[in-house]
């Protein structure tokens, strides 16, 4: 009777040790968004506080790049397309209803993901250069409807659109009014949904990805649904990027239809490399690399499409010598840097 007694009394203290140490693995990542959220919100203002705030909205669709491509070797390249897709949901939620900002903002989270489902499921047996020339046309079909159609700017048509007229500027949060405040808002934003990924990524939908990644006919023979976590990965990837878009959304007052040309989307798949695709921090150099280098080259007077031969250069380099990009590189440097500076403490 002994042990059937000490197998009841463990198996709680084990359950309860595993949302510890998950909530351990995510201090680093708030500690670190809330450091540099501080010193941003602190020192920026004007333009660099837009261009860091753009940053991490765009992360968020960095995030869902790393879901896929990380995860499950999917390469897709219309993650920048479904930012847009979010935002012209949530302006035209927002225009046709005057619902919360947070409503809207879910909305088009939904409105990006349910078109990143839709998209991606005619595509989900296709891997490789297929699988990245199908997503790419999402993202030119995307190009072409928006010079068309143009954002939602406060038109009581079908289109939400008035023409020439000057816009109505979405309003923001009315506790994130100002650009400091909304910075953080977005700062907060980006935590919770790498929060979710982080999730995912410790829970039955990570370990499924893992197996199918690493093998589809081993996966399926396990009993592991393909399709299921396949769209379930293109879901959550879609509904990021729509998150995103509101967040642009918000930041800007309204969105512009020449922002969001296909090279964006290969851009971004691009600067996911390179910052890494396996960890929150990877997403989050990914946003400041998109946004912050051309910003720094124009603020100099230098034409900011040249950050693209460095994004190129550093691409070649990643794939190369660096998979886990910048960020993976910046771990193992922690890592072996660590135990040497607690060895001259212990001394």
């Amino acid at each position: 009777m002994s042990a059937p007694e000490n197998i009841t009394a463990v198996a709680p203290a084990a359950s309860a040790e595993r949302p510890m140490r998950t909530g351990l693995a995510l201090l680093p990542m708030i500690a670190t968004l809330a450091v540099l959220t501080a010193v941003v919100a602190l020192t920026a203002s004007g333009y660099w506080l837009s261009i860091f705030t753009s940053s991490f909205a765009i992360a968020l669709a960095a995030a869902g790049t790393g879901l896929l491509y990380g995860r499950l070797g999917l390469i897709s390249l219309c993650q920048y397309a479904l930012v847009g897709i979010g935002g012209w949901v949530t302006l035209r939620v927002y225009h046709a209803f005057h619902p919360p900002f947070e409503i809207c903002l879910l909305a088009g989270g939904l409105g990006a993901g349910c078109i990143g489902v839709l998209w991606g499921l005619p595509a989900i047996r296709m891997r490789g250069l297929y699988l990245a020339l199908a997503t790419l046309m999402l993202a030119g079909t995307f190009q072409v409807i928006i010079t068309s159609w143009s954002f939602p700017n406060g038109g009581t048509n079908l289109l939400g659109y008035m023409g020439d007229k000057p816009r109505i500027d979405m309003r923001r949060p009315w506790f994130a009014a100002g650009d400091a405040g909304y910075f953080v808002y977005v700062a907060a934003i980006l935590a919770l949904g790498l929060v979710l990924l982080e999730w995912h990524r410790r829970s039955r939908p990570g370990r499924a990805w893992a197996l199918i990644r690493r093998s589809e006919p081993m996966a399926a023979a396990s009993g592991v649904p393909i399709v299921l976590y396949k769209t379930w990965a293109f879901a959550v990837a879609g509904f990021l990027a729509g998150i995103g878009g509101g967040l642009l959304a918000g930041c800007y007052g309204g969105l512009d239809g020449g922002a969001f040309a296909a090279a964006d989307s290969i851009l971004l798949f691009a600067v996911s490399v390179i910052g890494g695709v396996y960890s929150w921090a990877g997403a989050l150099l990914a946003g400041l690399l998109f946004r912050v280098p051309p910003a720094l080259l124009n603020y100099f007077g230098v034409n900011g499409y040249l950050a693209t031969l460095l994004f190129g250069a550093g691409l070649i380099h990643a794939l190369i010598t660096a998979p886990t990009g910048v960020a993976g590189q910046l771990t193992g440097l922690i890592d072996r840097i660590a135990p040497r500076v607690l060895r001259g403490f212990r001394r």
